[in-house]
């Protein structure tokens, strides 16, 4: 006989409880203590892996960290001391561009001072040496640096706030490597953003992407080559890309190859984000493979780095890749020569960015069971097949044993309120192997809507989601239109049309997953960060689909996001996201208080200079309406300490049990006060 459970019998054994109220392994501790950060990755002189992480136990303090030598220590390495947090403000990243690493030296920019400094990787007992002025404070940043090795110096994106903390200055500069602190040296100026600065092998060009208000680097860009002289100037400037005024065009990552040629993304000529190589001799742009699929995203942060030019040789690049395509990654490697893209097998559905290491590839990535991790794929003489895949870093090692609480998503398409439009999200059924409903129950919805708003929801393993629906909760990841991920015409949906788009397309899916008889009509609630709290605020007040929400650091008035209120990089964005005054009003929920007519709880940071919620808490509470209000101290738009991501997850669930699940929350939780709510 069989030692198999039948379906029968494994039911059997299940304990029969309503939605929402089952026990899970997957605590909040578990998920603020996996909430982890990647920051970006590069490789020393010896091929050892180095990446930045948070550390949310030690208030989300960034560090920069290296592999162990092969047959050593199997722990890795920390490069930088305890007094130092690796990340960078300018244009105000969360993340991305705040270190370099050539051979054995590493730059990086310190957060508190936002001062460059340049330490030795191969002496411990060396400090950090500062390599740039002091301005008595954080007025000056930089970020996406690369070596200059014909020069000795350091070429990165400056971004200066001494003259205005909101309209700063940006440029390209060169910061000396000779031991002497001196103010870097201005190559390129006059236009509102710069990033990707990029040296040829031979120091004599530099390739690097510049925009202008009001877009944003997805919306329109340029692609620059300077030529470099004797003396480290730029004398000489050719557009590559994005030059004529009348094509809305968005080229992204430019990288030399070993032989000097230029090889960059762009979305011009097929909609999507796809590779090309530049013809310097007739300044001609040249496909490389075209695919409707994307493989590049929106540079919300420096450092993109989606491809690497592996293998150069007298005939042909080898270029490995990844690209997006219907909700799901893939990586492989293209022959540019013949035009064929073959791909590699690793169990990463989603996959971020590649860094190039000995004949291996360093792919950020994750999956419906692994977390956001960095994984080591070791390729076959020929650059085309994936030999061995291991895991180096991952943002929860431990959550594996909980696999059997895992639901897996399904990627959903569901119609608009355009006919013969659809939209996309992430379904993800309530799973646990030690509960189960009673028949005729349908699980309550949790829908989450992302920010950005040009963002992406992605299909992975998120334990803040297996959170929810390891308690029997349905929760369902919306890319609305305006998301990244399917191409410049979805991404444009939004354009004029935020607060109106997202949240039709929110309320559609929910409505989709109500008449597919997957969730519970009467229980929907719905859950957002950042612009995903503005979209869920919106929702709330101008439609009735949702009967409770949750909003982290929203927005609520959208005039708040103009540019005097807001730093340099999304003072514009609203532009072309929402159109005339009268826009800015209506679509701000704010001004329609008497609207809302559910609970709301709101979480916010006190640095946040963009969030309104203690407005919107008062104007609730006077209407009479359940709400409640938690506000951190010493955090911004983004939660980093690990209490209080565990703080606002727990107190989500107990406000949504309490006021509209209609059930008993398992964790023992004690729930804050919520006003006009008995």
């Amino acid at each position: 006989m069989s030692n198999r459970m039948t379906s029968s019998s494994a039911s059997q054994s299940k304990t029969t409880a309503p939605y929402g109220s089952w026990k899970s392994p997957i605590s909040a501790d578990l998920v603020s203590g996996a909430s982890k950060l990647l920051a970006g990755t590069a490789v020393d002189s010896l091929g050892r892996l180095i990446y930045l992480e948070s550390r949310p136990s030690q208030s989300g303090r960034m560090v920069l960290v290296r592999e162990s030598n092969t047959g050593g220590n199997p722990e890795p390495v920390d490069i930088t001391p305890e007094d130092y947090s690796i990340r960078t403000v300018a244009m105000g990243s969360e993340s991305g561009g705040a270190f370099g690493v050539s051979g054995d030296s590493v730059i990086f920019s310190n957060y508190q001072d936002q001062r460059l400094y340049h330490k030795s990787m191969s002496s411990a007992d060396s400090g950090p040496e500062p390599i740039t002025p002091d301005y008595g404070g954080p007025v000056v940043c930089y970020a996406d640096g690369v070596f200059d090795q014909w020069l000795d110096r350091y070429v990165t994106v400056r971004e200066d706030f001494r003259e205005s903390s909101l309209n700063s200055t940006t440029t390209i500069v060169a910061v000396g490597l000779d031991g002497y602190i001196r103010e870097p040296e201005v190559l390129v100026a006059g236009n509102d953003f710069y990033a990707f600065p990029r040296m040829d092998p031979e120091g004599k060009r530099m390739a690097w992407i510049e925009w202008s208000h009001p877009n944003m680097p997805w919306d329109k860009a340029q692609l620059w080559v300077g030529y470099i002289g004797d003396n480290g100037k730029v004398y000489k400037r050719v557009c590559v890309a994005g030059h004529n005024p009348l094509i809305r065009e968005s080229p992204t990552e430019p990288k030399w190859s070993a032989k000097g040629e230029l090889f960059f993304i762009t979305d011009r000529y097929n909609g999507f984000w796809n590779l090309y190589k530049w013809a310097e001799s007739n300044n001609e742009v040249i496909p490389a493979y075209s695919l409707d699929a994307e493989f590049s995203r929106p540079l919300w942060n420096f450092r993109i780095n989606s491809y690497e030019v592996i293998q150069s040789d007298d005939h042909k690049n080898l270029i490995a890749c990844s690209y997006r395509k219907s909700g799901r990654s893939y990586l492989g490697i293209l022959d540019d020569v013949e035009g064929s893209l073959s791909l590699l097998s690793i169990p990463f559905t989603d996959i971020n960015n590649i860094t190039l290491g000995i004949n291996s590839l360093y792919v950020e990535g994750a999956s419906e069971v692994h977390p956001l991790s960095i994984a080591k794929v070791t390729l076959d003489d020929h650059k085309s097949k994936a030999v061995d895949f291991k895991i180096r870093w991952s943002s929860s090692p431990d959550c594996l044993k909980y696999e059997s609480y895992f639901s897996t998503p399904k990627f959903i398409k569901f119609p608009t309120e355009v006919p013969g439009q659809t939209a996309f999200a992430f379904f993800y059924p309530p799973s646990n192997s030690d509960y189960q409903a009673t028949p005729d129950e349908k699980p309550p919805l949790l829908l989450g809507s992302h920010g950005g708003p040009t963002f992406e929801s992605r299909g992975i393993l998120n334990l803040s989601i297996q959170y929810w629906t390891s308690r029997g909760w349905a929760f369902v990841d919306v890319n609305y239109g305006g998301s990244t991920g399917y191409g410049r015409e979805y991404r444009e949906r939004l354009l004029g049309k935020w607060g109106v788009v997202d949240v039709n397309d929110c309320c559609s899916c929910a409505r989709y997953l109500v008449n597919s008889q997957m969730v519970d009509g009467e229980r929907l609630c719905a859950t957002g960060e950042s612009a995903g709290g503005y979209t869920t605020l919106a929702a709330l007040a101008f439609k009735d689909t949702f009967k409770a929400g949750a909003s982290l650091y929203g927005i609520a008035d959208l005039r708040m996001l103009k540019a005097e209120e807001n730093h340099k990089f999304e003072s514009r964005y609203i532009d072309n996201l929402v159109g005339t005054e009268k826009e800015y009003f209506d679509r701000s929920p704010i001004n329609f208080v008497d609207k809302f007519c559910c609970p709301i709880i709101l979480f916010q940071g006190l640095e946040d200079i963009v969030g309104q919620t203690r407005t919107i808490h008062h104007a609730l509470k006077e209407k009479g309406l359940p709400v409640a209000l938690v506000e951190y101290e010493e955090e911004g738009h983004g939660f980093r300490k690990a209490e209080n991501i565990k703080f606002t997850l727990e107190q989500q669930m107990v406000f949504f049990a309490r006021l509209v699940g209609h059930f008993k929350a398992a964790d023992d939780i004690t729930p804050i006060k919520i006003d006009n709510f008995d």
